[in-house]
């Protein structure tokens, strides 16, 4: 079991798989892109398993696959089989947007994949456009109704951009209502590949669920495991839920039992501090195992406490974008 230097149980993996995306989403990088790392520096499949069954030899029960997109890798397959019969591991989960997993549906019913998050940050086609840069939205639309009627157990991660999407808000909820969907609500975070600078947002959730709560008076708040990173809600009548994740705010730094692995191999404690070590060099020695053990013991053992600890300890937010930290 990992238990960090303030006594927190660390039992939850964000395994980045690779830092490319096919979309653009204006908030994650500019316009022209980000420099993609070299292929010989990611992380093969083969050290993805290794890492995997490692950590989960080390207490960690959940896996969630991230990328950039996940599913840019023709290869993902390969490791989502191999997780799949991994004793120990309780759950794996994927986030994507929904362009390219349309012909792993079926592949990840067989496997016992059903925990999916997308990401999709308007209703609107033009809004969506907008956001991603691309015309990808009857895919992503055809893709997700697809997931929901086939019985996965979707999550729709929306980000509220101020000036961009806030009016999507309420018609995406109204939308939903129809089906046993978690639509969650992420405040904006700085991590867009240095094409835009804040130290605050309108758009907290507070005021998201202020907005919310004018077209919407009979709610209730749900309870929620103490490791959740969203305060959830169920509106009457809605078959769905709604979710506050207040990644800029960072309430719920307290409790947090997440670590994060890119898909170069930086292990990452919190999103709002630097990498803490480096595992590509260690998982591609002969006696890989007990690096990858002493690495991950070293970087558990001193953990800053909450996010706005970790951004002290580097002088600000560094201007990576959020496909290239791991989602």
């Amino acid at each position: 079991m990992l238990i960090d230097n303030h006594k927190r149980t660390i039992n939850y993996l964000r395994l980045a798989v690779t830092d490319r995306c096919n979309l653009r989403c204006n908030y994650c990088m500019p316009a022209e892109g980000i420099s993609f790392v070299q292929n010989k520096k990611l992380l093969t499949i083969d050290e993805l398993k290794k890492i995997s069954q490692v950590l989960v030899g080390q207490g960690v029960s959940k896996i969630r696959i991230t990328g950039g997109e996940p599913f840019v890798r023709k290869d993902l397959i390969d490791l989502l089989r191999y997780l799949q019969k991994l004793e120990g591991l309780d759950d794996i989960s994927i986030t994507t947007n929904a362009t390219l997993i349309g012909p792993y549906i079926d592949e990840l019913k067989k496997l016992g994949i059903k925990n999916i998050n997308v990401s999709l940050d308007a209703i609107d086609r033009s809004t969506f456009e907008k956001i991603t840069r691309r015309n990808q939205y009857d895919t992503v639309h055809e893709n997700l109704i697809r997931l929901i009627t086939e019985g996965f157990n979707v999550r729709i991660n929306f980000i509220v951009l101020e000036g961009q999407n806030e009016q999507d808000i309420i018609p995406i909820l109204e939308l939903m209502k129809h089906y046993p969907v978690s639509v969650r609500f992420l405040e904006e975070m700085p991590f867009n590949g240095g094409s835009k600078s804040f130290e605050k947002i309108t758009w907290d959730y507070k005021v998201i669920l202020t907005h919310i709560t004018k077209h919407f008076s009979n709610f209730k708040k749900l309870d929620s495991p103490e490791t959740s990173t969203s305060i959830n809600y169920k509106i009457e009548g809605h078959k769905g839920t709604f979710g506050l994740i207040p990644s800029f705010s960072r309430t719920f730094c307290g409790s947090c039992n997440r670590l994060r692995i890119t898909a170069t191999g930086d292990i990452i404690t919190c999103l709002y501090g630097k990498p803490k070590a480096n595992l590509r060099d260690i998982v591609r020695n002969k006696n890989s195992k007990n690096g990858i053990e002493n690495a991950i013991l070293k970087v558990v053992g001193s953990r800053a406490k909450t996010g706005f600890d970790a951004q002290k300890e580097h002088g600000g937010v560094f201007e990576n974008s959020m496909t290239s930290i791991g989602g």
